[in-house]
């Protein structure tokens, strides 16, 4: 072992030695200073991928510091004796197989999100997950569910993209195997279910900025018949009522969580004779639209107003400056869907509450304290 990648795997075991909770491939490329996709490459030996030994090392070191133990990974070589063969022996620990139906899987990030937080506790557990793509179809979506309980899945989770109330289908009922609702519920409270926190999230984003010395918050809102635009809006309110800040319904502006939207709706605000000193953008890809209309005015982020978003995508972190945002909890809600099969909790038919998972709030340099008039 050469004194540099000694050096480099005494530091991510010093870092490593604190581990809280379910360990993650993202835990391991954190300590070990390299991408996620590198870790899933060395930790699944994925045949054709050119890496060099040091690297390998210092990422099975990483997941052996921070006690990562998916199958795979337990059955892996280590990179002294690595070979680079794989037989698939790897998966004889396998119990189960869990399957994960989603109305839409390709118009937005949630739902790949989502999948990803249960497929790293699936496997974490041993098991695999199956996902099928519905459309929501009356007619396919049966069938693709049927598909999957027939290649033997012992659980269900099925997730619909929008946060909102269902009527579950009859086939959910007559199904013999636990069902998980992830994004969604119903009026029966049938079946376990995890939604987001988005009024407590909308609550947090405005009081964040209310601490700031700000008073006049503007909201740039998402398609009004979607819950999550509701909730959102309901936690602004709230947060202002809170403070005692009068309802001003000239600061609220409807979007459609588009960018385009955003930029119309920031150019409006700033038409106001009394205009806002910050604005709450429900989504990020709204904030895009409001930074570019800021500028294109002449006005500084967050000097002159500042602005906070929501989901926390990628692209949040490389705006010019970096934009103060909302964890969307899908990865956690994915992972909450296994931890709840893993615990044997669901027995039969009953009465579930729904729970509702925390949108932490990522502070960067898109707010600043308000110091005089706008």
């Amino acid at each position: 072992m050469s004194e540099t990648t000694d050096r480099a795997i005494r530091k991510l075991r010093k870092a490593a030695a604190k581990p809280k909770g379910r360990v993650t491939m993202t835990d391991i490329a954190r300590a070990a200073g390299c991408s996620q996709a590198t870790v899933s490459f060395v930790l699944n030996n994925s045949p054709g991928i050119r890496l060099s030994r040091q690297t390998r090392e210092r990422v099975i070191e990483a997941a052996r510091a921070l006690g990562y133990s998916a199958p795979a990974f337990s059955a892996l070589k280590p990179v002294a004796a690595f070979e680079g063969a794989f037989d698939g022996s790897a998966f004889e620990g396998i119990d189960g197989v869990i399957g994960f139906a989603v109305d839409q899987l390709a118009t937005s990030p949630e739902a790949v999100v989502a999948i990803e937080g249960a497929r790293q506790a699936s496997w974490n557990a041993g098991n695999v997950l199956l996902v099928a793509q519905t459309m929501g179809d009356a007619v396919m979506e049966p069938r693709a569910i049927s598909a999957l309980t027939r290649r033997g899945i012992s659980a269900l989770i099925y997730m619909t993209i929008f946060t909102r109330e269902i009527t579950a289908p009859d086939f959910l009922y007559g199904l013999e195997i636990p069902v998980i609702l992830l994004n969604c519920y119903t009026a029966d409270y049938a079946f376990p279910a995890v939604v987001p926190s988005e009024i407590a999230g909308g609550q947090s984003s405005t009081r964040h900025l209310i601490s700031h010395g700000h008073r006049r918050i503007a909201t740039i809102t998402g398609e009004p018949w979607m819950q999550a635009a509701q909730d959102r809006l309901k936690g602004y309110r709230r947060a202002l009522a809170t403070a005692d800040i009068p309802f001003d319904p000239e600061l609220v502006v409807e979007g459609d969580w588009s960018a385009s939207a955003g930029y119309a709706a920031t150019v409006k605000l700033l038409t106001l004779k009394d205009r806002p000193t910050a604005i709450f953008c429900q989504n990020d890809r709204t904030a895009i639209g409001c930074y570019e209309a800021l500028k294109e005015a002449g006005l500084h982020i967050p000097a002159d107003i500042s602005v906070v978003g929501y989901d926390d995508e990628e692209i949040a972190r490389h705006l010019f400056p970096p934009l103060t945002t909302s964890i969307l909890p899908h990865m956690a809600m994915g992972q909450w869907a296994i931890e709840q099969l893993e615990a044997s909790a669901i027995v039969g038919r009953g009465r579930y509450p729904i729970t509702k998972l925390e949108c932490p709030l990522v502070e960067r340099e898109s707010v600043a304290t308000f110091k005089g008039v706008a």
